[in-house]
């Protein structure tokens, strides 16, 4: 009998405590949901992310700086050389920027970063084929090297780098891309059979040694322990590889807008121009003379290799400049999408360069078994434009070691189809290409048909000039 009255009395005290708390928030004493100290309710915040289709992403400056860096650290994951089972690939195509280097400015009247560009094995970051590959380029005398490549050393070996010269890091860089295709291309899609030759390859480098050095440093992993005798570089005199197809005025008209731009955006920025007098009264010279030294090429390798910044007797130099500076190179990376000059620009420039891909590739479908593996090995300025032109428009700036892939695949079941992949940093592209948009991408054929880059390479770069040849393009005005 006293369990059952202490039971009624418990409940009535529940339900009294409920019907005060239900009305306490139907007078809204009591807040059904708790209310920060900025007067916003949680339930409301429905977009924690930005929403890249009404707000720009914010910039990071600092990740992008480290992006763009590269360090070797852990394992790429990579999509080259995925196809349905019953594909065979039978040509690929790599352009290269070269790895890490050295600054090719530096900031008056400071001290330059002592950055040594020996190869040492016990220096991060190291490779395990980076003894193996210095002795092998020791021995390179009987390789065939177009001009003046032949003078040039074939790897890096000053205690303090020279102006504009590859790093351990640059090789490593290089190293790892070597591994990381011969795993998919030799290993497993056997492009090259074990008994190639020289003829199965095109090798093709601008003449700086950073561009040679990086070039082979990822054939050497790529086929390790090369045989010398079957190699045979190429130079190529222009960084955007135009060969015997580089006067093109219209080319050079719309770079000469694209610069009056970068000028335009430079000077509108305060910010941008207070950072530059502040960091030319610490070096103690002309605002101009800092600005012309194009400092954050210098602040780069600072970055990149984690060495403190330059000081003076008047201060030092730090890491907000150097956010204020990348930052506008973001924001400008920006702009030039959003203007087209250098849309126009880059199409021009790299026709030639694109011909040629599309003319061996059709080369290849039709059964030749020549120039399989095709490596150019270049720049920043090289790699840009081709993206640009392609139309791959949320592409970064080419970070160091950088690398763009074309595959050609045939079709087993209809050897007489071809179709292309289109990879950057082992990242499928493909369907952001211009050509290649309105492709079905879920298709039992997952890939870009040939006839689609040809006919881009062909007539669909110059239909935004008017015309329907590189020559006509290059000489008219279409606005």
């Amino acid at each position: 009998m006293l369990f059952r009255n202490r039971f009624l009395i418990l409940l009535a005290l529940a339900a009294l405590l409920a019907f005060l708390s239900l009305s306490l928030q139907f007078l809204h004493l009591i807040p059904v949901n708790p209310v920060k100290e900025d007067g916003l309710n949680p339930k409301s915040r429905k977009r924690i992310m930005p929403d890249p289709l009404t707000e720009p992403p914010a910039i990071d400056p600092i990740y992008e700086a480290r992006v763009y860096c590269n360090v070797p650290s852990i394992t790429e994951r990579s999509m080259e050389g995925h196809a349905p089972h019953y594909f065979k690939l039978v040509s690929v195509h790599v352009l290269i920027r070269h790895g890490d280097r050295y600054p090719l400015y530096a900031i008056p009247k400071t001290k330059r970063p002592e950055i040594d560009c020996t190869l040492v094995s016990s220096r991060k970051p190291s490779h395990p084929q980076l003894e193996a590959f210095v002795r092998h380029m020791s021995q390179g005398s009987e390789a065939q090297m177009d001009g003046t490549l032949s003078s040039l050393p074939r790897y890096p070996s000053h205690s303090l780098c020279e102006m504009g010269e590859l790093t351990q890091t640059g090789v490593v860089q290089h190293l790892h891309n070597g591994q990381l295709l011969r795993e998919i291309y030799i290993k497993k899609q056997k492009l090259l059979s074990s008994d190639w030759t020289a003829k199965h390859l095109y090798l093709e480098t601008t003449g700086k040694s950073r561009t040679l050095q990086s070039g082979l440093a990822l054939l050497y992993t790529f086929l390790p322990d090369f045989d010398w005798k079957k190699i045979n570089i190429k130079h190529q005199w222009s960084t955007i590889f135009c060969s015997g197809s580089c006067d093109c005025p219209m080319r050079n008209h719309y770079l000469e807008e694209e610069q009056r731009r970068q000028y335009s955006l430079r000077v509108k920025n305060s910010h941008l121009e207070r950072t530059y007098v502040d960091m030319a009264k610490i070096v103690g010279i002309p605002t101009r003379q800092l600005r012309a030294s194009n400092p954050i090429d210098s602040m780069l390798c600072h970055f990149c290799h984690n060495v403190s910044f330059p000081c003076t007797k008047n201060g030092c130099i730090d890491i907000e400049h150097f956010k204020v500076i990348k930052t506008h190179q973001l924001e400008d990376e920006r702009e030039r999408q959003e203007k087209k000059l250098y849309f126009w620009y880059a199409l021009l420039a790299i026709h030639p360069l694109l011909n040629q891909t599309v003319n061996r590739m059709q080369r290849i479908a039709e059964g030749k078994k020549e120039e399989l593996f095709v490596l150019y090995s270049a720049h920043d300025v090289t790699l840009s434009p081709v993206l640009s032109a392609l139309g791959i428009t949320e592409a970064r700036f080419p970070r160091f070691a950088a690398r763009l892939v074309f595959e050609l695949w045939q079709d087993g079941k209809k050897p007489r189809e071809h179709f292309i992949r289109i990879l950057y940093n082992g990242f499928d592209i493909t369907f952001q290409t211009l050509f290649c948009r309105e492709h079905n991408m879920h298709s039992s054929k997952p890939m870009c048909p040939l006839e689609k880059f040809v006919h881009f390479v062909k007539r669909g770069m110059f239909s935004v000039f008017n015309s329907t040849n590189y020559y006509d393009a290059c000489r008219r005005r279409p606005f």
